[in-house]
């Protein structure tokens, strides 16, 4: 079993940037997707960005896109998530999740692992 560790959170004012990661416990299969997701009080969790291990295919939600870029590194087994710009609203705590064998999807459904979270507040 695979296990994620995010890192990076913490509290940024508007207009500030931070990058978050995402270790993995081992190398993780070839055709695993990854995605980071995040969740806001109250709010259902959501997708933010993705990328195909493999390949460096990406997808990026059309709130985070031109601000957010995702990123691996295969050798570290790691995904990072690069936040400039940031607003308020993006204040949540972020999720890193894999998807076995499978490519690059915003279905929080069709991912089979997750980490813990780690905590983004942006400050106005």
């Amino acid at each position: 079993q695979v296990q994620l560790v995010e890192s990076g959170g913490g509290l940024v004012q508007a207009g500030g940037s931070l990058r978050l990661s995402c270790a993995a416990s081992r190398r993780t299969a070839s055709s695993d997707a990854m995605g980071w997701f995040r969740q806001a009080p109250g709010k259902e969790r959501e997708f933010v960005a993705a990328i195909n291990w493999g390949g460096g295919i990406t997808s990026h939600a059309n709130s985070v896109k031109g601000r957010f870029t995702i990123s691996r590194d295969d050798a570290k087994n790691t995904v990072y998530l690069q936040m400039n710009s940031l607003k308020p609203e993006d204040t949540a705590v972020y999720y890193c999740a894999g998807r076995r064998g499978g490519g690059v999807t915003s279905s929080r459904e069709q991912y089979d692992y997750w980490g813990q979270g780690t905590q983004v507040t942006v400050s106005s």
